[in-house]
């Protein structure tokens, strides 16, 4: 199986999923679905290990919406030259 895909590394597995609670509440209070407002993404990867190594991702948003979003960001930065 190749290392760099699959579900939440089991080491961060807990404390993504609380931060990603905390997170929400934090923008969304107790709006749920529809309601919110806020889409966050966390990202997560070990120091020095991003070409080979895994990249856990957690959101409160649709993946689609969050792919689109990515792509926007980095077509800003590199625009702007901040890659």
């Amino acid at each position: 199986m190749d290392k760099t895909h699959g579900p939440i590394q089991e080491e961060y597995h807990a404390m993504m999923n609380a931060l990603a609670e905390a997170i929400d509440k934090v923008f969304n209070g107790n709006k749920e679905g529809a309601d919110r407002e806020t889409c966050f993404v966390l990202l997560t990867t070990r120091f020095g290990d991003i070409k080979e190594g895994r990249v856990n991702y957690i959101s409160n948003g649709e993946r689609s919406d969050v792919v689109k979003t990515m792509r926007e960001l980095i077509a800003r930065f590199e625009k702007d030259g901040k890659l």
